[in-house]
């Protein structure tokens, strides 16, 4: 397949730059196994899964991550920290006039904290910060909220709080797992009542995340790296599922992408490294049985990921349908269930 497959047209106006309040009332298409469309509120997620059915979500926690500031020779410089190497240590994306040399100085954020540049890896920075305080504490202190791109519009106090999920725990994404923010104390509550189970995996989200994909073909994308684990309780609670005739659910694409990055030997098995996973039409899923997601941008992985879920022609006749009844898209908008279906399946078995 090509890039150009996984287009679709979005007015401007559809794009949400502000959450719902509250979370849960924000509205859910469902797409069924046999590609019916059902409009729906996130309220009756809880009623859409079943007993038997295992949650898994994604408790990554979305760090202050971009800093403003100025290089030696006084030129602006925006930082945004891609992932923590240790307490002073951080990979970096900077955008400057003119890219910082190896051993040039940074001050950012208003305190002007003292970075220097360590060294370049690709498209990353090796930054130094030579503050006392670990980068982690400096960061919520002086961090701005990484908004994604297409919100035009600066991060506010409001953003710290709305750009994180609940169940938050683990500090190390730079954009939030999107599905996880419909989820407010009132829904979970009701899932928690009806006795549903949950398991948690924890993918730190990087920016790549955002990254156009820039070859024409599927093939030749060189999908970006985030650091993934997977424990032995959720691999055990998988099992029970399966035992049990159960789905298992996951609560965004980034819980695909490591639960079936832990079972590419063909089973589930604890996993903690850095994975490359490109999810397309004609994969075959091992873990995955359905999927709760945000409406993600034209030709991008994310919405690759969600077609060869769910097939491509059901998934794409669903986004045409979400944009006729002006659903709101992307990170802030509203959600989308989708289940394996038998084109998805028929997809596989085209690829092999």
């Amino acid at each position: 397949m090509r890039v150009s497959d996984f287009d679709y047209r979005l007015p401007e106006g559809l794009i949400a730059d502000r959450p719902m309040h509250p979370r849960s009332h924000s509205r859910l298409l469902e797409l069924d196994c046999d590609g019916g469309i059902r409009d729906r509120r996130m309220t009756e997620f809880p009623a859409l899964i079943g007993k038997d059915d295992l949650l898994v979500f994604n408790n990554t926690r979305v760090i202050p991550a971009r800093l403003y500031g100025r290089k030696s020779t006084g030129g602006k410089v925006e930082v945004l920290v891609e992932r923590l190497l240790d307490e002073h240590r951080v990979l970096a994306h900077v955008r400057a006039s003119k890219s910082p040399a190896a051993g040039s100085q940074l001050r950012l954020a208003e305190a002007g904290l003292a970075v220097e540049v360590l060294g370049r890896h690709g498209d990353l920075f090796e930054l130094l910060f030579r503050e006392t305080a670990p980068v982690l504490e400096l960061l919520e202190t002086h961090g701005h909220v990484p908004l994604p791109p297409y919100i035009q519009r600066p991060d506010n106090r409001a953003d710290r709080d709305d750009y994180q999920t609940l169940y938050a725990q683990h500090p190390g994404a730079v954009a939030a797992p999107t599905a996880g923010l419909h989820f407010d104390e009132s829904l979970l509550e009701a899932l928690r009542a009806r006795g549903i189970q949950s398991a948690f995996v924890t993918l730190h989200v990087g920016a790549g995340t955002f990254r156009p994909v820039r070859t024409a073909r599927l093939e030749d994308h060189v999908m970006h790296a985030e650091s993934a684990q997977v424990d032995g309780a959720v691999c055990d609670a998988v099992a029970a599922t399966r035992a049990r005739g159960g789905r298992v659910v996951a609560v965004g694409t980034t819980v695909v992408r490591s639960l079936e990055a832990a079972a590419q030997q063909g089973e589930l098995y604890p996993f903690c490294q850095d994975t490359r996973l490109f999810i397309t039409p004609g994969y075959r899923f091992r873990v995955v049985d359905a999927l709760l997601t945000n409406f993600h941008l034209p030709q991008s992985t994310l919405l690759m990921l969600v077609c060869a879920l769910a097939g491509y022609a059901p998934v794409m006749a669903a986004y045409r349908h979400a944009v006729e009844q002006q659903y709101r898209f992307f990170s802030y908008g509203d959600a989308m269930l989708v289940q394996r279906n038998s084109r998805a399946k028929q997809d596989q078995l085209n690829a092999v």
